[in-house]
């Protein structure tokens, strides 16, 4: 293959796959419809300096990926598609400047294997496809330790200058998407290497008051307006939230300090394999810009895993960051082997096939399992899960075959790499992974969501535009402001769920709970049964007028 041909290859691979079928399954509760929400609220109230949510205002992250998702909604309205398009067109970038930095580094083939390395791995590739903000806000603090490495390495020239100014803006575009864990994993990641540099000096004055400067520029141009249209107290909220989250499991997400580690060992398959020589390897680099490069990525890579370890709340998508560099220690490992500069070990090799393999059964079991729910339903305890899995999901009978050709490459794919057709082999790899989820996503997830939340969903928008309320009751969902418009306005007591189950009602209230929830509304003999579908049941409570 000809070298000049490896960056449209990429463009064009990354349009194809990131770009296609993104509104083809309803966005998930609660972060996917959380933030199209918010983005949607902006639209309808024309306020696009506060994030709210049921017009009421949102302090967990500032506005940035939602006047992203606002654009995209202008251009193709408010939906699924729209939500989810920013982190696709923010995928196209990242891979391109993978390919670039690699070519830089060392060459175009480096770069090649970068880009088709992230592209051609599960939780990677997935969260592009997503309406999530990490992917938006990770690329802008891998620009920032980009510029920032750079700017270090070149503090005496003019050079470090223009890179202080550059990382600045990147942090502050990162603090604008998700607040000042942004700020707070940089600064961490280079006193780390100021520490590995035995405290020397690694920058200088000027070089520093431009970073600062620039970075406060940047972020003044929301959080200053804020606070002097509407107070500190918001800001305070922000930042209470942000300790919060570090301090205590919110929303219920705990789990165990190595959380993260088994996600980005099982997610990120392959890479978190091929990177595990690099990571645990001393002395790595063929040239000094590579080896300098690598050693801030190791540094990123651990601070984020090790942070959010430490990190009381315990979300899949907050080790996310992980992936860029992770991406890279894959891509460099690849590359030696392709240059005889490194060895495959058969360790290695079984490791990879038993994660691959573990992978693929999974593939191929859940469509399996869910479409023969009858042979396992007498062993399930949970109510709530045999309701779901009786929903009326339509299945073709051929999806569990996407999991066993995955699985049919992967072996392809490893059997070359023993054969040390290491370059082919990795890229059919990264390929088959990419074309795995691609069709997973169009022909099972749907399908999945079908067992879980569609239902609700669907009954949201069947009475979108009536002059009704609706809320839920038994569990939290933003579901029915985005899938039902909500719109401001109306009674101020419409808000809160005591007053819609015992309050004088003026207009029809619909509830939605969860199947075994239904004792809840023995109270309420005025809340009558509409319909069970699935695990929800739904109800209807008239106005005292409309009895």
């Amino acid at each position: 293959m000809n070298k000049k041909f490896y960056p449209y290859i990429i463009i064009i691979s990354a349009i194809l796959f990131l770009i296609p079928f993104l509104g083809s399954v309803h966005l998930f509760d609660w972060d996917e419809i959380n933030f199209a929400e918010s983005a949607r609220e902006m639209i309808v109230t024309g306020n696009f300096s506060r994030v709210q949510i049921d017009f009421h205002p949102f302090w967990e992250k500032p506005p940035l990926f939602f006047w992203m998702q606002v654009l995209s909604m202008k251009l193709f309205g408010i939906n699924e598609f729209a939500a989810r398009f920013p982190n696709a067109v923010i995928g196209i970038f990242t891979l391109i400047i993978f390919y670039f930095l690699g070519k830089r580094f060392y060459d175009e083939k480096f770069g090649f294997i970068w880009a088709l390395a992230y592209l051609g791995s599960f939780l990677p590739h997935i969260y592009l496809k997503s309406g999530i903000i990490d992917p938006f806000f990770n690329f802008f603090i891998f620009l920032s330790i980009l510029f920032l490495a750079k700017s270090i390495r070149e503090s005496g020239e003019s050079r470090g200058f223009k890179y202080a100014f550059l990382a600045g803006i990147s942090i502050g575009l990162a603090t604008l998407t998700k607040g000042p864990v942004g700020l707070l994993i940089a600064g961490i990641s280079v006193l780390v290497y100021w520490s590995t540099m035995r405290f020397k000096k690694i920058s200088n004055w000027k070089n520093i008051l431009i970073f600062i400067t620039s970075c406060l520029i940047i972020t003044s141009l929301w959080f200053v307006p804020e606070m002097i249209n509407n107070g500190f107290w918001f800001i305070r909220e922000f930042i209470k939230y942000q300790v919060d989250l570090f301090l205590k499991p919110v929303a219920g997400h705990s789990g165990p300090i190595y959380y993260h580690f088994l996600v980005v060992f099982l997610g990120c398959f392959p890479i978190s394999i091929l990177a595990l020589p690099v990571i645990f390897r001393k002395n790595s680099g063929s040239n000094e810009e590579g080896k300098y490069f690598l050693r801030w990525m190791l540094i990123l890579f651990w601070v984020v895993m090790i942070l959010f370890s430490i990190v009381k709340t315990k979300i899949v998508h907050y080790s996310s960051l992980a992936y860029f560099p992770l991406s890279y220690f894959a891509a460099y490992f690849v590359y030696e082997l392709v240059n005889s500069k490194n060895t495959l070990k058969r360790s290695l090799l079984w490791i990879l096939i038993v994660t691959g393999t573990i992978l693929s059964v999974l593939l191929i079991g859940l469509p399996l399992v869910v479409r023969y729910k009858d042979l396992i339903t007498p062993y399930i305890k949970d109510d709530f899960v045999i309701a779901c899995l009786n929903s009326p999901v339509k299945w073709n009978g051929y999806e569990f075959l996407i999991g066993a050709v995955y699985l049919l490459f992967l072996f392809v794919s490893l059997i070359m790499l023993k054969q040390r057709q290491f370059f082919r082999g990795t890229i059919m790899l990264f390929y088959a992974t990419a074309f795995c989820i691609f069709f997973y996503l169009k022909a099972v997830v749907p399908k999945i969501e079908g067992y879980s939340q569609a239902s609700a969903i669907n009954f949201y928008k069947s009475i979108s535009g009536q002059d009704v309320y609706v809320t839920s009751v038994g569990f939290y969902s933003y579901a029915p402001y985005f899938y039902f418009q909500k719109m401001p306005g109306g009674n101020t007591e419409s808000s809160k769920k005591e007053w819609l189950l015992n309050g004088e009602i003026d207009k029809p209230v619909y509830i939605v709970t969860k199947s075994t929830a239904k004792n809840l509304f023995d109270k309420h003999p005025d809340c009558r049964l509409i319909k069970q579908e699935g695990g929800f049941l739904f109800y209807c409570r008239l106005p005292n007028s409309q009895k």
